[in-house]
């Protein structure tokens, strides 16, 4: 089926094995429209964050198809082998002169030398990038314009700037920011610049592109929307890892508040959170205020004054101003509380080491508000990977009719697949718009 012609944007933020869920939300959407193999694909712009660069890549690169390989991207996470993908190294944090043994060991083995720098081993991530997209055929749909652009983000450790690495359709333009803290580097995307916006530091090693080294992009730049509006995106779709926080009123009556002290587990949950997720938060609170602050003035300030405060925009922004559809979403349930009980009830702890065992029963166990944000991050499982697909489908499904009016879509799925809720009966709704403040 067809879709509006105007340059939607995908934008995928970062939370490691959270990341599954962005996979459900694609596998939702793709449903929700019907689109098939053979259809134009929804998105032209596409930029991630550390998971989300690993998901943004594997899309772009089957944006030749209208589903975007969706649902080959829900399989590889449901491949996910704990025992191979969380391998603890508790040496390849203990300290230098160890670190160097054990690099020195990793090179005569045949390794890489990121090995023993990290808690994690990191060779099974770097192969599943490398292995699982198809570098190629990115390149390919970059080059004949299917994609517009790929952006991935990632922090520039020495000088600790953020780094948009974008690869770009010909004739494409990247409007950079007048934050210093923020450049652009228009280059081809490689699976070096994926796994260096997915390198959380300590539990991943930092990565080398050129003469560089670079870390997750999320600690300052979780959720990319920016980069996907100044490489053209007129509207985007904006999957966040974090369930929205709790109001006042709810927060008051949460039961599951207790006065405990946290434990270490917990703390470094919640660190995790603050590094990777909270700014996204921040980021769309901004960009809501400078909407509201915006229509006011269009409304109370003549055509000649409003064109002056445009111009100043532009001046402090590199780019003029412009309100953009956007269509968000968040977890419906709270993924660190799915992790505790995954972790506590269903996973199987016979092919899990003593070190894996210790580590996840810890993160499960020391929770105050029953969650385990911890463990969220790196519960590297098919099993757990396919209930957070499954949430994100279900709340795409949820939201079919909004999906449907954001896309402008017209025609019914095809006959003989399967329908989701609410797909026959939507009603035309009104989608939020947010501007580009950054």
């Amino acid at each position: 089926m067809s879709v509006h012609p105007r340059t939607a944007g995908l934008v995928l933020s970062g939370g490691g094995v959270r990341g599954a869920y962005e996979a459900g939300v694609l596998c939702g959407i793709v449903e929700v429209l019907g689109l098939s193999a053979q259809d134009e694909p929804p998105f032209r712009v596409f930029a991630g964050t550390s998971v989300g660069a690993i998901n943004a890549a594997f899309l772009a690169a089957h944006a030749d198809r209208g589903d975007l390989g969706a649902e080959l991207l829900a399989q590889i996470w449901q491949e996910l082998d704990i025992d191979e993908h969380f391998r603890i190294h508790p040496r390849g944090i203990l300290g230098a002169r160890r670190r160097r043994w054990f690099s020195e060991k990793a090179i005569q083995q045949d390794a890489p030398v990121q090995l023993g720098r990290s808690l994690l081993d990191p060779r099974p991530l770097d192969k599943l990038v490398r292995d699982s997209i198809p570098w190629e055929r990115l390149n390919a749909n970059v080059d004949a314009g299917r994609v517009r652009a790929l952006v991935v983000t990632a922090l520039e450790i020495a000088h600790g700037r953020t780094t948009m690495f974008s690869q770009l359709a010909p004739g494409g333009v990247f409007y950079p920011s007048r934050d210093p803290r923020r450049i652009v580097s228009t280059e081809v995307i490689t699976a070096d610049h994926v796994l260096a916006s997915a390198a959380i530091p300590v539990v991943f090693p930092a990565r080398k592109v050129g003469s560089r080294y670079y870390c997750d992009g999320g600690l300052r730049f979780n959720t990319p929307i920016s980069p996907a509006i100044r490489t053209g995106a007129d509207r985007l779709v904006v999957v966040s890892l974090r369930r929205a926080f709790l109001t006042e009123e709810s927060y008051a009556q949460d039961p599951d508040h207790t006065p405990a002290y946290p434990s270490l587990f917990f703390l470094l949950g919640k660190l995790i959170n603050a590094l990777l997720l909270d700014p996204f938060a921040y980021d769309l609170e901004v960009l809501a205020r400078f909407n509201r602050v915006m229509e006011v003035l269009e409304d109370t300030l003549p055509a000649e004054e409003m064109e002056r405060v445009r111009e100043v925009l532009v001046d402090a922004r590199g780019m003029g101003y412009r309100r953009i559809d956007t269509l968000l979403f968040t977890p419906s349930v709270d993924i660190g509380a799915l992790a505790r009980d995954y972790v506590t009830d269903r996973l199987d702890r016979d092919r899990l080491g003593w070190t894996q065992r210790w580590f996840l029963d810890q993160a499960a166990k020391s929770t105050l508000a029953g969650e385990a944000d911890l463990a969220s991050y790196f519960l590297f499982d098919g099993d757990f990977a396919a209930e957070l697909i499954e949430l994100g489908r279900q709340d795409v499904f949820a939201r079919a009719a909004e999906v449907r009016a954001f896309f402008r879509s017209k025609r019914e799925p095809p006959a003989g697949t399967s329908t989701p809720p609410d797909l026959v009966t939507e009603s035309e709704e009104e989608v939020s718009a947010v501007t580009d403040t950054a």
